[in-house]
This record gives C-alpha cells, sequence and structure tokens, in this order.
C-alpha cells in the first residue's frame, strides 16, 4: 500500500500538477497540507473521478488537510484534541479496514513558528507538538498500523538542510521544536525515510533564491510509522521530480510503502 504526504500549497491552484500526479503514481492514500480552501470549495469532483473518497478540514484562505484514499473511511476525525479554543485546520484522521485489521492514517500540518520572539507564533508551535505527542500516546495504545503523515516544519538533523548554518535563527531548526519532534519519535515512532536512507535527501525548496536550481532544499516532510506499521514498511521514496513541473508546490510527495496482504 502506497501512503504518501504532500504539502500542496493551495490545491485548486495545483489541482492539474496533483491530478497528473495521481494518475501518474498511483498512490493507494493520500495526505495533503496546505489545501487552503474551505471543506465546500475543495476540487473533489476531479479527484473522485479517479477512483478516491475524499475527506478535508479545510479552512478558508491558509491551512486545510485532507485525506484522498482508494479504501473506503470506516470513521474521519477532525482537529487535534487538547485545545477547545483552537481553531486552525491542521488535523484528520481516517481509520480503514484492511485484510490485517485497522489502519490509521494522520494528515496533519504543523505550525510553522516563526518568528521564533513571539509566543503566538512558536509558543503555538511547541504547545501544538506537545498535544500531538500526547494523542499519539493514546493511539499507540491501540496497536495498530498508525501513519503520521505531514508537515511537520522540523528540520530533524543537519543533514536534512543543505545549508543548516541558514537555519539556526528559525523555528524549524530550533532546539526545542527538533526536542519535541525526538520526544514524539520516542513513543516508538519510525522516521520511514531514515529507516531506509542515511542518504542527504530533501522534501521542500523554497522559491526563492533559486533554491530548486542550487538543491538548497530541507527535508520537513515526515512520515511517522508505528511499531505495527513500521513492521510492514517496505520501501520509501522522495518524488522529487514533481518540483521541476509547472506552476509547483514548493513541497514534493514523500511516500512510504507498506505490506497489507
Amino acid at each position: 500500500m502506497k501512503i504518501a504526504t504532500w504539502n500542496i500549497n493551495g490545491v485548486k491552484a495545483r489541482i492539474e500538477n496533483l491530478v497528473h500526479w495521481l494518475k501518474d503514481s498511483q498512490p493507494d492514500i493520500v495526505c495533503l497540507q496546505e489545501i487552503k480552501t474551505v471543506d465546500e470549495g475543495f476540487p473533489r469532483l476531479e479527484i473522485e473521478a479517479l477512483g478516491y473518497h475524499v475527506e478535508t478540514h479545510g479552512q478558508k484562505g491558509f491551512n486545510g488537510v485532507a485525506i484522498l484514499s482508494k479504501l473506503r473511511f470506516d470513521e474521519v476525525h477532525r482537529g487535534l484534541p487538547g485545545d477547545d479554543e483552537d481553531e486552525q485546520a491542521r488535523f484528520i484522521e481516517g481509520v480503514f479496514s484492511t485484510d490485517a485489521g485497522a489502519l490509521r492514517v494522520v494528515s496533519l500540518y504543523l505550525p510553522n513558528g516563526n518568528p521564533i520572539s513571539e509566543d503566538r507564533k512558536f509558543g503555538y508551535k511547541l504547545r501544538w507538538m506537545a498535544r500531538l505527542e500526547r494523542w499519539a500516546a493514546e493511539r499507540l495504545e491501540l496497536e495498530e498500523p498508525l501513519v503520521l503523515a505531514g508537515d511537520y516544519n522540523v528540520i530533524p538533523q543537519p543533514i536534512d538542510a543543505k545549508r543548516p548554518e541558514d537555519w539556526v535563527n528559525d523555528a524549524l531548526f530550533q532546539p526545542e521544536s527538533r526536542g519535541a519532534l525526538r520526544r514524539l519519535e520516542n513513543l516508538g515512532f519510525t522516521d520511514a525515510i531514515r529507516a531506509v536512507t542515511q542518504e542527504q535527501t530533501f522534501t521542500f525548496w523554497d522559491y526563492q533564491a533559486g533554491a530548486w536550481q542550487k538543491n538548497n532544499g530541507i527535508r520537513i516532510d515526515h512520515l511517522l510509522l508505528s511499531p505495527e506499521a513500521a513492521n510492514r514498511l517496505d520501501t520509501t521514496s522522495i518524488e522529487k521530480h514533481v518540483r521541476a513541473w509547472e506552476k509547483p508546490s514548493d513541497h514534493v510527495p514523500a511516500v512510504a510503502d507498506l505490506r497489507f496482504n
């Protein structure tokens, strides 16, 4: 089963790219971030025509997450628990039935957190990550395959940036951000990409300063696997070629292939 995560950076602006990629790559489940539309504005007809079921948690103009799946949804949960006042659309969980039992997949869009001098930005990021850690610990007790896929807005290690020195004052590379991600992993999650390769590889290239042409990228899109999902991991890939398409997102799809047979 091919499970992918992709920060689409505006689904309406990238719908042609999305449809082309779905036809070409044939993922089974896709987690999208930054759809930047309310639920009723999501271009679901074009995607449903390809055989996908669509569930969204949208927001006008920014944020927003979605899951596209060739499997029918058994359950859908929107919003990360733990803060009733948090209205930002950054989290959606889908539950599916497979021949091997239940599968849980989350599409998440972690806060950017910049500037780090502002608590309403950086503090919100860290509080959101703490909520995610608490939620994930509870879900792990179910002992089911769980995939936490999304744009984490965290550069885990220096190897995950072409020029790590450029990020020392950025929220994506702060010790607190990286530490929060490590605590999440230490619950028992496996970083799917790093489980397969230790080579330097990126998922994001800024639109500015020729970052794509210079391969000045960072790896901030991750698929974290529960032990039950990690046991099924076959291979991973980063579909870098998508960044060279016309009108691209600044992110590319990251993919994990899991065995469910």
